[in-house]
C-alpha cells in the first residue's frame, strides 16, 4: 500500500510538470512581406502579449549575421530566439520586435572586403545595400504607425547585421533611441553623425578573427571624439560569436530598453 502510493504520488509530480511545460504557449513571431520599388523583404515580426493597436508600444529592429541570409523567412531567428522569444523577457519588455531576411545575393552592409590587414572597409559615402534600403523603408513606414511610441525605437545588430546597423545610425541618426552593435565594424567618420544623438553599447570578441575587433575600437574611438559617451564591451578569449555572451546577459535588454528619446 506504501508503495502503491508513493507511485501515486509520484505521477502526480510528473503530470504537474508535463501540464506546466505542454502549458507553455510557444511564441512565433507573424511571418510577413515588405514590398516597395526596391523589390521584396521579408520579415518576421513579433507582437506583444494582449497587442491592443489603441496603445503605444516600443520598436524594436534585430539585424542578423551573414549566415542567416536566405528565403525561408525562418533562418534570421536562429540565434536570438533564447532572447526575445524567451517568456520571461516577452513578458517584462513588452515591445513589437522586428527580424528582416536578407537574401543570399545580398548582405546589409556596403562594406568592401580586401585583403589589407583589416580585411574590411567601409566607404564613407558608399550607397546602402538594396537590402538595408528596403530596412530603412519598413522602418520609416512603421514608425509612423499610430502604435508605435516614437521615442522608444531601438536597434541590434550582429557581425554583418551590426556593420549595416552603423550605417543604419549614420542614414537614420535621429530614429533609434539606443542601439546594440555586436561584433560589427563601420567608418569612424560616420560617428559625427549619430554620436551625440544615439546611446550606443559595442560589443566584440577579443580573439575574434573573422572580424577584427579593431573595427569596433576605431569606431569607439570616433564616437568619443565627436562628443558621444559609448558603452563598449570587449570579452576576453571569445572569438567572433561574442553574441553569445550579450543575449544571455540580462543587461542586454534592461540596457537597450532604459533609454527614451526627449
Amino acid at each position: 500500500m506504501v508503495k502503491l502510493k508513493s507511485f501515486n504520488a509520484f505521477l502526480l509530480v510528473m503530470l504537474f510538470f508535463l501540464n506546466c511545460s505542454f502549458g507553455q504557449k510557444k511564441i512565433i513571431p507573424d511571418y510577413k512581406k515588405f514590398s516597395s520599388s526596391e523589390g521584396n523583404l521579408n520579415y518576421r515580426i513579433l507582437f506583444p502579449n494582449n497587442f491592443d493597436s489603441s496603445n503605444k508600444y516600443p520598436l524594436h529592429i534585430f539585424l542578423h549575421g551573414i549566415g542567416e541570409r536566405g528565403s525561408d523567412n525562418e533562418l534570421q531567428l536562429k540565434y536570438v530566439d533564447k532572447v526575445f522569444l524567451n517568456s520571461k523577457n516577452y513578458e517584462n519588455y513588452p515591445s513589437i520586435v522586428v527580424f528582416p531576411q536578407a537574401p543570399l545575393n545580398d548582405n546589409w552592409s556596403s562594406r568592401l572586403l580586401t585583403d589589407n590587414e583589416i580585411r574590411q572597409v567601409f566607404p564613407e559615402n558608399g550607397k546602402p545595400t538594396n537590402s538595408l534600403q528596403l530596412v530603412m523603408k519598413l522602418m520609416d513606414s512603421l514608425v509612423e504607425e499610430d502604435f508605435i511610441d516614437k521615442k522608444r525605437v531601438y536597434l541590434s545588430g550582429l557581425s554583418n547585421g551590426a556593420m549595416g546597423s552603423f550605417e543604419l545610425l549614420k542614414n537614420r541618426p535621429n530614429m533609434f533611441a539606443s542601439a546594440v552593435l555586436i561584433c560589427g565594424g563601420g567608418n569612424p567618420l560616420w560617428a559625427k553623425e549619430f554620436a551625440k544623438t544615439t546611446p550606443v553599447w559595442v560589443v566584440h570578441g577579443s580573439d575574434d578573427d573573422v572580424v577584427f575587433p579593431e573595427l569596433s575600437i576605431n569606431i569607439v574611438k570616433a564616437i568619443i571624439k565627436q562628443g558621444g559617451s559609448p558603452k563598449f564591451t570587449l570579452y576576453e578569449n571569445v572569438n567572433h560569436d561574442s553574441w553569445f555572451n550579450v543575449f544571455r546577459d540580462p543587461e542586454y535588454l534592461k540596457w537597450i530598453y532604459s533609454h527614451s528619446k526627449n
